[in-house]
Protein backbone atom coordinates (compact mmCIF):
# COMPACT_ATOMS: atom_id res chain seq x y z
CA UNK A 1 0.00 0.00 0.00
CA UNK A 2 1.34 3.27 -1.10
CA UNK A 3 0.90 6.19 1.46
CA UNK A 4 2.16 9.98 1.31
CA UNK A 5 1.15 12.24 4.21
CA UNK A 6 0.69 15.98 4.32
CA UNK A 7 1.79 17.57 7.32
CA UNK A 8 1.65 20.65 9.50
CA UNK A 9 5.05 21.58 10.57
CA UNK A 10 4.47 24.09 13.68
CA UNK A 11 7.76 24.72 16.35
CA UNK A 12 8.67 21.09 14.83
CA UNK A 13 8.70 19.42 11.39
CA UNK A 14 6.04 16.72 10.69
CA UNK A 15 4.11 18.32 13.79
CA UNK A 16 1.02 16.27 12.78
CA UNK A 17 -1.30 15.23 9.86
CA UNK A 18 -3.16 17.78 7.59
CA UNK A 19 -3.80 15.03 4.49
CA UNK A 20 -2.82 11.45 3.25
CA UNK A 21 -3.34 9.66 0.29
CA UNK A 22 -3.48 5.94 -0.32
CA UNK A 23 -3.00 4.55 -3.55
CA UNK A 24 -3.96 7.83 -5.38
CA UNK A 25 -7.17 8.53 -3.14
CA UNK A 26 -6.67 11.84 -1.06
CA UNK A 27 -8.21 12.24 2.70
CA UNK A 28 -8.81 15.22 4.61
CA UNK A 29 -8.12 14.78 8.34
CA UNK A 30 -11.13 16.05 10.18
CA UNK A 31 -9.77 15.39 14.06
CA UNK A 32 -6.96 13.78 15.52
CA UNK A 33 -8.54 11.36 18.38
CA UNK A 34 -5.62 10.46 19.76
CA UNK A 35 -1.27 10.64 19.51
CA UNK A 36 0.86 8.09 21.33
CA UNK A 37 4.41 7.29 21.13
CA UNK A 38 7.25 4.19 21.02
CA UNK A 39 10.95 4.28 20.97
CA UNK A 40 11.07 4.48 17.39
CA UNK A 41 7.36 5.50 16.35
CA UNK A 42 4.55 8.20 16.25
CA UNK A 43 1.15 7.32 16.21
CA UNK A 44 -2.35 9.34 15.39
CA UNK A 45 -5.90 7.98 15.56
CA UNK A 46 -7.42 10.00 12.70
CA UNK A 47 -10.95 10.98 11.69
CA UNK A 48 -11.08 11.54 7.94
CA UNK A 49 -13.38 13.05 5.73
CA UNK A 50 -14.36 9.99 4.56
CA UNK A 51 -16.23 8.88 8.05
CA UNK A 52 -13.39 6.27 8.76
CA UNK A 53 -11.07 6.09 11.77
CA UNK A 54 -7.29 5.23 10.46
CA UNK A 55 -4.34 4.56 12.99
CA UNK A 56 -1.38 6.32 11.20
CA UNK A 57 2.13 5.90 12.59
CA UNK A 58 5.49 8.19 11.51
CA UNK A 59 8.72 6.63 11.32
CA UNK A 60 10.73 9.97 12.04
CA UNK A 61 13.77 10.56 10.53
CA UNK A 62 12.97 8.87 6.70
CA UNK A 63 9.61 9.99 6.51
CA UNK A 64 8.03 7.19 6.58
CA UNK A 65 4.18 6.94 6.86
CA UNK A 66 2.18 3.49 7.47
CA UNK A 67 -1.18 2.67 7.80
CA UNK A 68 -1.75 0.40 10.81
CA UNK A 69 -4.31 -2.27 11.08
CA UNK A 70 -5.53 -2.80 14.61
CA UNK A 71 -4.98 -6.01 16.17
CA UNK A 72 -8.08 -7.63 16.82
Amino acid sequence: MNISVETFSGYKADEYPLTFTVDGRKFSVISIDDRWYSSDSSYFRVFADDANTYILKQIPGNNEWQIVTPEN
